[in-house]
């Protein structure tokens, strides 16, 4: 119930804010990452927070990415604009009130975080979600060392057995947070659970150079367990 409530206090006071652009001071080198559209906006209840990264540097990788960024946040609003849209049609036809509807609201937003970075490579997150009758989160990384124009990958950071280290971590992790009476929320591999990493496995790296793979939710464990994040040992 408390979902994004700071958010929306915000928003309530500064219902529209024009989109802005700003460097973000700690990186240099090779590149910034620049706030290419930042805003905040109200229509019928739903509440939009939106700040969209683009990576200025040279090179086909930077182009991909903050085109792959743009086209994903857009398709996400427009999601989330339809939807809610449709719920108060869908409200209002079966019996529902202008008053009802006034006490509902929904908060979409739009965030990233640089995870790390170095003078030639960046790996940061973008962040989307949404709350109303219900909560969801996405989050996709990039990875990129931009001196050599190219996406970072899991066996150049962990070496040729890349996949066995990045299972093993795995399966520890899930055996550390299975309870002593075999309860855990973790899905069995007989059940959709996790079996093996691949080369479209998310993850991150940290600043102390840990790659932490990234599991989206309901993805190999109940939705209680939220997004998994495991690092690499």
């Amino acid at each position: 119930a408390a979902c994004f409530a700071v958010l929306v206090g915000t928003l309530n006071l500064s219902p529209t804010v024009a989109a802005t652009a700003a460097d973000v001071p700690v990186l240099g080198g090779l590149f910034q990452v620049l706030t290419v559209r930042n805003y905040t906006t109200e229509q019928d209840q739903a509440y939009y927070q939106v700040k969209v990264p683009e990576v200025d540097a040279d090179g086909q990788a930077a182009q991909r990415v903050n085109a792959e960024i743009q086209k994903r946040v857009d398709a996400y609003i427009a999601e989330y604009q339809a939807m809610w849209k449709e719920y108060r049609e869908a409200f209002l036809s079966t019996g529902g009130t202008e008053e009802e509807w006034a006490k509902r609201s929904m908060d979409v937003v739009v965030d990233y975080q640089i995870m790390s970075q170095t003078d030639t490579t960046l790996s940061f997150m973008l962040d989307l979600s949404q709350c109303s009758f219900s909560a969801a989160e996405e989050r996709h990384y990039y990875n990129l060392n931009l001196a050599e124009d190219r996406d970072i990958t899991l066996e150049e950071l962990l070496g040729e057995d890349w996949v066995s280290r990045c299972n093993t971590s795995v399966q520890n992790y899930i055996a550390d947070h299975t309870e002593s009476d075999g309860f855990s929320y973790f899905f069995p591999p007989e059940e959709g659970g996790f079996t093996t990493v691949d080369t479209s496995t998310s993850f991150y790296i940290r600043e102390d150079g840990t790659v932490v793979l990234s599991f989206p939710r309901y993805s190999i464990a109940a939705g209680a367990a939220g997004i998994v994040e495991i690092p690499v040992e």
